[in-house]
């Protein structure tokens, strides 16, 4: 009973932070990082432990298929070398800066095991950043980079994470050894992902019921990730074919009345791993903290934790700044006229993004706690403690400071996706019109006119001042709906209709308010 009464306790606090963090204009996770520093103190707090084989399986693999089945193929063709650049150099040239530096600082510790801190924290969470990045206008570009890279760069560094795994667990491999392994895990792992993609599409559009719908994606996502890892390939490259084939092949086939509250489901499961995350970690550190002793090696490792953090920051700034100069110096052989938009502040602000989040606290959790002849893993207490730490301090230093940062730049955007949507409306009304041309009753006369007028509407020149999510009379659709639901609710309390009249009323309400659009809140 006291297991269940925490663990309300702490989805209430994560809930309150998370909406304390709407109001501030910060990413939440940065509120809950601060949340889980406070936790790891706290007096009475339980010893909750994870088994270090499920942290990766239960907190990166619903996350990372919501990230993946949102994911734009084509902004990722298009930039393709700077999102590869951040996944590959930008990964390694961190993996490399920390593994240096914990060795210089603490010489006792294994190369593969500096190696495997240096991958913990490579990879960047671009949740947090683009939660942020939304609010303030930043060019298309710069937000498709960060979620291209969001998605990749966790499978390069966890692939070297895998490596120096393999490395301190069965000694030094050589380069045979390695290959081998590095084909089966991209080629194997994308190969299973799209077959699996095609041959469970048809099961999973063909369901009808959220419930059943639900069950059966959250036991497919876990199951897809399970069977990569049991037949030695890679969970996460497994995940992202995986979802990309399924985003590109049921969605279309799926009702609104699924696709809704399917999509609500998953927000709501995304939020709660992210705090469980933070929760689980900071319950860790208190007793990590105590078996550090006394006050020097508690010194000591704030130190290592401090400088592998600014080394996390460093890296990053080094890699984007010297392609960003790169790229601007090729600029400059380009006619101006056929120059392509590009400026520093693009480099800065994703410079600045590199804050870490749920896959760095999930990667530090699976670090087996002993190796296989029974002793335990070298220094994984203070690997533990410098991920949370490198959370913790890019969460705090770069999310409630990111946008500043942007509005100090004054980068502006095109606004690419308003004008697509513009395209779109017009072209997809359009179509409707041709499909009722031929029917004359006074309902199919009555939509042409409705829709005719968003085609029109959507050709006038005031139509930049429209937000992209507010539908063409949405707010006076809104309006007459509010006033529709309060006289519901007055039949219902004069006892002109009973309750489930009124319920059906308001689910008829509800639907009609989704589709006239704008914000939830208003």
């Amino acid at each position: 009973m006291e297991t269940f009464e925490w663990i309300i306790v702490l989805l209430i606090a994560a809930a309150s932070l998370a909406e304390l963090a709407r109001r501030l204009d910060v990413p939440y996770p940065t509120l809950l990082a601060v949340g889980g520093v406070g936790l790891a103190f706290l007096p009475s707090v339980p010893q909750w432990t994870l088994d270090p084989e499920l942290a990766l399986a239960l907190f990166v693999a619903p996350v990372l298929l919501d990230t993946a089945y949102d994911t734009s193929l084509r902004d990722l063709r298009t930039n393709w070398r700077p999102v590869a650049g951040l996944v590959i150099a930008a990964v390694g040239t961190t993996v490399l800066g920390v593994a240096l530096v914990c060795r210089w600082l603490v010489p006792d510790m294994p190369w593969a095991v500096a190696i495997v801190l240096g991958a913990i924290v490579a990879p960047p969470d671009a949740a947090a950043a683009t939660a942020v990045m939304r609010q303030v206008g930043l060019p298309h570009r710069v937000l498709s980079i960060l979620e291209g890279e969001s998605l990749l760069n966790d499978a390069s560094a966890l692939f070297v994470y895998r490596l120096a795994l393999m490395a301190m667990v069965a000694g030094p491999l050589g380069f045979d050894d390695y290959l081998p392994v590095f084909l089966l895990t991209v080629f194997g792992s994308i190969v299973v992902g799209v077959g699996l993609g095609f041959a469970l599409r048809p099961v999973m559009s063909g369901l009808s019921h959220v419930p059943t719908s639900l069950i059966v994606q959250f036991a497919v996502t876990f199951g897809v990730w399970i069977l990569a890892e049991k037949i030695g390939l890679s969970g996460i490259l497994t995940m992202v074919a995986f979802a990309l084939t399924m985003a590109r092949g049921g969605g279309p086939r799926i009702p609104a009345r699924m696709r809704v509250p399917i999509f609500s489901v998953w927000e709501t499961v995304v939020f709660v791993l992210n705090a469980l995350a933070f929760v689980l970690i900071g319950m860790q550190l208190r007793p990590i903290w105590e078996r550090l002793g006394s006050g020097a090696a508690r010194i000591d490792a704030i130190v290592i934790a401090a400088v592998v953090l600014g080394v996390a920051i460093a890296t990053r700034f080094l890699w984007v700044m010297s392609y960003s100069a790169l790229v601007l110096h090729n600029n400059r052989k380009i006619e101006p006229a056929k120059r392509p938009k590009r400026s520093w502040g693009g480099g800065l602000v994703v410079s600045w993004a590199g804050m870490r989040g749920i896959v760095t606290l999930a990667a530090a959790f699976a670090v087996p706690e002993t190796l296989p002849d029974g002793s335990p893993f070298p220094f994984r207490d203070p690997i533990l403690f410098c991920a949370f730490a490198v959370v913790f301090g890019t969460l705090v230093i770069q999310g409630l400071t990111m946008k500043w940062v942007i509005g100090r730049l004054n980068l502006s955007d095109d606004d690419p996706v308003a004008a697509e949507v513009r395209i779109g409306r017009t072209l997809i009304y359009q179509a409707s019109l041709d499909a009722i041309e031929s029917d004359d009753s006074v309902h199919a006369r009555l939509l042409r006119k409705e829709h005719q007028a968003i085609i029109e509407r959507n050709a006038s020149r005031d139509h930049h001042e429209q937000p992209l999510n507010e539908v063409p009379g949405g707010p006076m659709r809104r309006q007459a709906i509010e006033a529709a639901r309060r006289k519901a609710i007055e039949l219902r309390n004069q006892e002109v209709i009973g309750d489930q009249a009124y319920r059906a009323l308001v689910q008829e309400l509800d639907w009609a308010e989704l589709a006239a659009g704008g914000n939830a809140s208003e």
